[in-house]
């Protein structure tokens, strides 16, 4: 049986048992003066979240529906409310003033004689071209697949169709449209995931649809009826698996004017270092047509377990904000969770940014994330010489954030705990490698794909100067982001207890100088 002494679940267990022996021996009149209030054992399950979000309980996947709206964020996410497995799809539903802290709602989108409800998004149909709403109270139009399981096990192709549903009141009720499905099929099996945003270039709605293994654009002037007007992508991008999650949108390269159009498309299999994987293109759009002249295929997150991510629509300011699915389809049924499955990402800024004459999508926490950060323990700077290593304790059990900048990295960096566990990151600056190996991180044996090999991420256009490490390390992930997210990596880790040590390795000839080195305790953000 694994050793696991998760703190803050023991702790809870024990208060309670000494409650419990104590209330024993008191009469009735004692315990009912009491004002002790019970130990609360909300979000302290083993491996459970502490500042990602996740269910309450039962299984979750991809985010849906990234939509703002009269001062909300709204999550909706793929959700089986009956088992801890993937089984007929409803959309979940939360909501987060600050995209940190969020508060559970009812499920928002069930099943009905269509179908299962798919991913998709949702949009504020502000000028009422649906006619759901108003001028004055708009409806939130939700966009999704209907996936019909009867007809996929009976041989067909045509199993997925698109619907749509509104709600008034902010998401807490939906009408289905009651002309739906708004977009039939001609026999494409895999045919889904709609991404819907307001096109300012032809003033219409865009639907983005994968049809297998490319891209569809759909244009609508009602949300209602839909007319195909192009397709991408059957000779671009990665093709070791079926399309999914697309999302399309404009970025200026940052400190120019120049305006870029990125593509996000999901596949599954097929990502570098196995499994689920998001791409990216970064190119052209005219109302109609998506072009680009990238030619080597691209990724958002070169970790295991970022998958299925989107970005909010009708955000303040035009923030491109984007959350992913912190899994991966290899293992994502099986991971040691028991009451729920499956976590976000934390929630990311995405930007344009050219470096080294090259341009890269970058994405790195927002900076509400700074809101979480509490207590720190600073040790600030100091060097390592040749193959020396420095052992530096870990104060806030598996709820931290550690930062620091280095110049021209040669390192290695191991996480380790007393009973032997051990997550190695390794930083090669001369061979323009990352690397991330988590064979020996904690309970790996519940899925041969989970430790797997080594997982890689080229760094050719790391920059000669400074850059800076940051690591988010929760119960059961760590998101490492390298240079302000122009690298990055997000892998769900399940050690047998919380790490205690972090070790530094100098790897190189001559002296590694870290500076502001800092491990801030995260606050947990689940009442």
């Amino acid at each position: 049986m694994v050793k696991v002494l998760q703190k803050v679940f023991f702790k809870s267990v024990l208060v309670m048992l000494m409650m419990f022996s104590f209330s024993c021996k008191q009469d009735v009149k004692t315990q009912e003066n009491t004002t002790e209030p019970e130990p609360s054992d909300y979000y302290t399950e083993l491996y459970r979240s502490q500042f990602h979000f996740t269910p309450e309980e039962k299984w979750m996947n991809d985010p849906n529906g990234l939509v703002y709206s009269n001062g909300k964020y709204h999550l909706f996410y793929q959700y089986y409310p009956d088992s801890t497995v993937w089984g007929p799809m409803h959309w979940g539903h939360a909501i987060s003033e600050d995209l940190v802290k969020w508060e559970h709602k009812p499920i928002a989108l069930f099943p009905d004689k269509h179908g299962l409800i798919f991913s998709g998004s949702a949009v504020i149909d502000k000028e009422n071209t649906s006619g759901f709403g108003t001028i004055e109270k708009p409806a939130m139009v939700a966009i999704f697949t209907y996936h019909d399981m009867e007809g996929e096990q009976s041989g067909k192709k045509d199993f997925q169709t698109q619907g749509i549903a509104y709600s008034l009141d902010e998401g807490d009720s939906w009408t289905k449209y009651e002309g739906n499905p708004v977009i039939g099929n001609d026999g494409i099996k895999d045919f889904r995931d709609p991404k819907v945003f307001w096109n300012d270039i032809e003033k219409n709605w865009t639907m983005l649809l994968v049809a297998g293994d490319h891209l569809q654009i759909w244009n609508s002037p009602n949300l209602k009826e839909w007319k195909k007007v192009s397709e991408f992508g059957k000779d671009k991008g990665a093709h070791g698996g079926v399309w999914e999650c697309p999302d399309l949108f404009p970025l200026k390269i940052e400190g120019t004017d120049e305006e870029k159009w990125v593509l996000l498309i999901s596949i599954n299999p097929g990502a570098p270092n196995g499994g689920s994987g998001t791409q990216y293109f970064i190119g052209d759009f005219d109302g109609a047509t998506f072009t680009t002249d990238q030619t080597e295929s691209r990724w958002i997150d070169l970790g295991r377990d970022n998958y299925a991510g989107v970005t909010y629509n009708n955000t303040p300011n035009n923030e491109r904000i984007f959350i992913g699915w912190m899994s991966n389809w290899d293992y994502a049924r099986d991971t040691p969770t028991e009451k729920w499955r499956s976590a976000m990402t934390v929630p990311r800024k995405l930007t344009l940014r050219e470096i080294e004459d090259e341009v890269f999508l970058m994405n790195y926490p927002l900076d509400n994330m700074k809101g979480v950060e509490d207590e720190v323990n600073s040790v600030t700077q100091f060097q390592l010489m040749d193959n020396q290593k420095k052992v530096i304790p870990l104060k806030y059990d598996n709820q931290s954030e550690i930062r620091f900048t280095v110049k021209n990295p040669q390192m290695k960096m191991y996480f380790s705990n007393e009973v032997g566990d051990s997550l190695e990151i390794g930083i090669d600056r001369k061979n323009k490698m990352v690397i991330f190996k988590r064979d020996k991180s904690g309970k790996t044996d519940f899925s041969e794909k989970f430790a797997g090999g080594i997982q890689n991420m080229d760094m050719s256009n790391l920059p000669e100067s400074a850059v800076e490490v940051r690591i988010f390390l929760d119960h059961s992930s760590i998101e490492l982001f390298i240079n302000g997210g122009q690298y990055v990596m997000t892998n769900q880790i399940f050690p047998n207890e919380f790490y205690t040590a972090l070790t530094l390795e100098n790897n190189s000839i001559g002296e590694l100088k870290i500076n502001d080195f800092s491990e801030r305790r995260m606050q947990r953000i689940w009442d």
